[in-house]
């Protein structure tokens, strides 16, 4: 026999052994496995033959498949989700007004609806646009304002003037309480923050405008961590809002600040490393992204579907 020949056989040999060692391993793990959710989410028996006979019939390609497969698993998928925010409660919610089957089942998304030229409908969707929750959808009301049905726009015009105004005046009162020597400042801060947030992350105000704004919300968390006693009021989400606004505008050196405090108060939170991403991203730092990116795949936090995504774009 030639030694290619020996080394065949000695290949088929040491494959079957293996696959009887994994049939023989998986009749244990069945045998004296006592945590019945173990029991529950393990392969069965049937599927230990399946695979023990996938691996006799393709030698060496058979076990590096499934060795492969499970070495991904455990890199990537083995983190338990995180069921903190899951309500499990059975609670009838009650809508706050009662759905309106036969509008709702012929009504498209505002941006789709001003790419046609049924201004009827256009201009019924722009009633019902306005008498829900405006300042949600104010980017889709601002599209509304190039719109060559003049009703439309007019509509939109003065939806847009009032909920800016109001949103004006709102903001400049929270801020002024915010500012003076009233109680709770640290609620007063949070008020601020989040009633800003709605509205600035829509972008419908010019640039200069929006700055002024963001910078307010800016001033208000850097209060809330500059005191020790409020910090704890600081969440991960308030600095992933004022950094996704202050990148928008392009104030690296602010963005920054936010990042290095994020991995100060939430090492093991997802947004702080996707802001660093993003920040370094749009400043095209290339060998920061990916020091970044390398840090997320190591670190014990839980991935989103976006994020992971992106690992596997980049990786």
């Amino acid at each position: 026999m030639t030694a290619a020949g020996v080394w065949f056989l000695v290949i088929i040999i040491l494959n079957t052994i293996v696959c009887v060692l994994f049939v023989i391993w998986g009749y244990f793990q069945q045998m004296y496995s006592d945590d019945s959710e173990l029991k529950r989410t393990q392969m069965t028996m049937p599927g230990y033959y399946l695979q023990a006979f996938v691996m006799l019939i393709c030698p060496v390609i058979g076990p590096l498949f499934f060795i492969t497969a499970q070495v991904i698993y455990a890199y990537f998928f083995r983190n338990g989700a995180d069921l903190a925010d899951v309500i499990f409660g059975k609670d009838k919610v009650k809508a706050p007004r009662k759905a309106e089957e036969e509008i709702e089942r012929n009504r498209v998304p505002l941006e789709e609806a001003l790419a046609v030229s049924d201004r009827q409908s256009l201009r019924g969707l722009m009633l019902d646009v306005v008498r829900g929750d405006v300042q949600k959808s104010l980017a889709s009301i601002n599209l509304a304002l190039n719109s060559e049905d003049s009703e439309t726009s007019h509509y939109a015009a003065t939806v847009m003037r009032d909920s800016l105004n109001d949103f004006r005046q709102t903001s400049q009162e929270k801020y002024n309480a915010f500012k003076e020597d009233y109680a709770e400042p640290e609620e007063r801060a949070c008020d601020l923050i989040e009633f800003m947030n709605e509205v600035l992350s829509q972008e419908v105000f010019p640039e200069m405008e929006q700055k002024g704004f963001v910078e307010k919300m800016d001033e208000a968390c850097t209060f809330l961590y500059n005191d020790e006693e409020y910090r704890d009021k600081l969440s991960i989400q308030y600095i992933e809002w004022v950094g996704i606004l202050l990148l928008k505008l392009r104030s690296y050196d602010r963005v920054q600040f936010w990042c290095e405090v994020a991995k100060e108060l939430f090492p093991n939170e997802l947004a702080t490393y996707t802001l660093q991403l993003k920040l370094y991203f749009s400043m095209e730092n290339r060998e920061k992204f990916f020091n970044v990116m390398e840090e997320l795949k190591k670190a014990d936090v839980v991935i989103d579907r976006e994020t992971l995504e992106l690992i596997r774009i980049f990786s």
